[in-house]
Formats: structure tokens, sequence, C-alpha cells
């Protein structure tokens, strides 16, 4: 097992819980479980930990929702995705890893404004292929760079006006699939070591309860609350990333 203070497992629990909830109910808030893992484990470690926990909460979203995907949307997104990523791998190996946060917490900010801007004056927004574009391929760059995918493809489906079920299930689909072709990767740089594997055993039984509270909640939520709360959450992720730790 890796060796913990006895503080880090309720912090850790409290972030595979948020990692359940962002799966059901609210996607963007994974990137504080994100800001939690790193805070108590090794950079690589949080890396391949959480990306366990993420296919788990994945798993769960697709139990859920995986009938409420708009798969149109998702083939559209795959080539602009793809191209994100792999620029994003090249990008990763040359520049400055402080430099890429600060940038991806401002693109984020300026695409909060961007759609409450859009809804406040009642115009639609893009829709088209600039847009689809931009958001898939920025989607696949920031997951590449920063594990910060989610917020961005959240604008994204907000700016489509998915219901919340739409929302969730395309979400669920996209963000199953993007996982699990990042775990081949973990697995090769050798950072899925057996101690990591042993502590998100540990801290499965918290996601699956995350969430079932997601479940809860989003059976709750009207629309308006669940766009607020995912703009609210990329905010949160952008200043993280702006203000937060290398």
């Amino acid at each position: 097992m890796i060796d913990l203070p006895a503080y880090a497992w309720p912090l850790l629990a409290l972030g595979a819980v948020i990692v359940g909830v962002s799966k059901t109910a609210l996607p963007g808030s994974a990137t504080l479980a994100v800001a939690v893992f790193a805070a108590l484990l090794p950079a690589r470690t949080s890396t391949a930990a959480l990306l366990v926990l993420l296919i788990v909460g994945d798993a769960l979203a697709l139990a859920l929702y995986r009938r409420h995907a708009d798969w149109r949307s998702l083939w559209r997104l795959a080539p602009a995705v793809a191209v994100g990523i792999a620029v994003g791998a090249l990008f990763l190996a040359r520049a400055d890893d402080v430099l890429v946060r600060r940038g991806i917490g401002a693109v984020l900010i300026l695409l909060v404004v961007v759609t409450l801007v859009l809804r406040r004056t009642r115009v639609r927004a893009p829709g088209g292929r600039a847009a689809l574009v931009g958001y898939g391929a920025l989607g696949g760059f920031t997951t590449m760079v920063a594990n910060a995918g989610g917020p961005v493809m959240s604008l994204y489906f907000l700016a489509a006006r998915f219901d919340v079920r739409s929302f969730l299930g395309t979400a669920a689909w996209f963000f199953a699939i993007v996982n699990v072709a990042k775990l081949p990767i973990v697995v090769g740089l050798g950072l899925l070591t057996a101690p990591v594997l042993w502590l998100d055993l540990l801290l499965v039984p918290a996601v699956l309860a995350g969430g079932l509270l997601g479940r809860v909640i989003a059976g709750r939520m009207t629309q308006r609350f669940f766009d607020g709360a995912v703009l609210l959450l990329t905010a949160v992720t952008a200043l993280w990333l702006l203000a937060g730790p290398s």
C-alpha cells in the first residue's frame, strides 16, 4: 500500500465521492477531485489513481444514462478531439507546464463569459462546424495536457442546449471512451502499480456512493439549476488552473 498519513484517507474518500457525483449529476466537478488527489499524492501516482476511479465512474454513468446519448454529436466530435489529443501530446513535450495550465484556465474563463453572454441575449450558441472543431480540438488538447477536458466539453454540451439526461448520457460515453483510451498509456508508463490498484480498490465504494448520490441529485435538478451548476464548476476549475499549484 501507499504510505499515507491518517488525515489523507478521508480527503481521498471525499475526492472519490466527488468523482462519482461528477459522473452522474454535476459534470466538471471532477476537477475538484483532481486537486485533492494532486495535493495528497505524488503527481504521477495521482494521475494513475484518479484515472482508474474515473473509469469506474464512467461505467456507473453508462449504466444509468447510456440510452440518452446523442451519438450524432459524438461521431462529429471524434476527429477534432483526436487531433486535439495529438497536438496536446506534442505540445506537452515542449511547453512549460505552468504556462499551459494558466493558458487553459484563461480559455475556460473566456468560454464561460461567452456562454453567459449568449444565454443572456437569448442568442443560440454556435453549433456549426467551427464550434464543433473548436470545442472538440480544445477538449482533446486540454484533456491531454492538464486533465481539464471535462469543463471544455461540458461547455460545448451546454451550448448545444442538451437537456439534463442528454447532457449526462452524451458526456458519459464521451469520457468513457477518452479515459479508456488513456489507460494503455498509463500502463505503458509504468504508473499503474500494485499499490495504486490497492488504493483504488479501497476508494471504489466511495465512487459508487458518490454516483448514487449524484443520481438522486440529478433527479431533483431543474434545467436552470443544472446549467448554472455546470457554469459555476467550470469557473472554479478555471480559477484553480490559473492560481493552483503547478
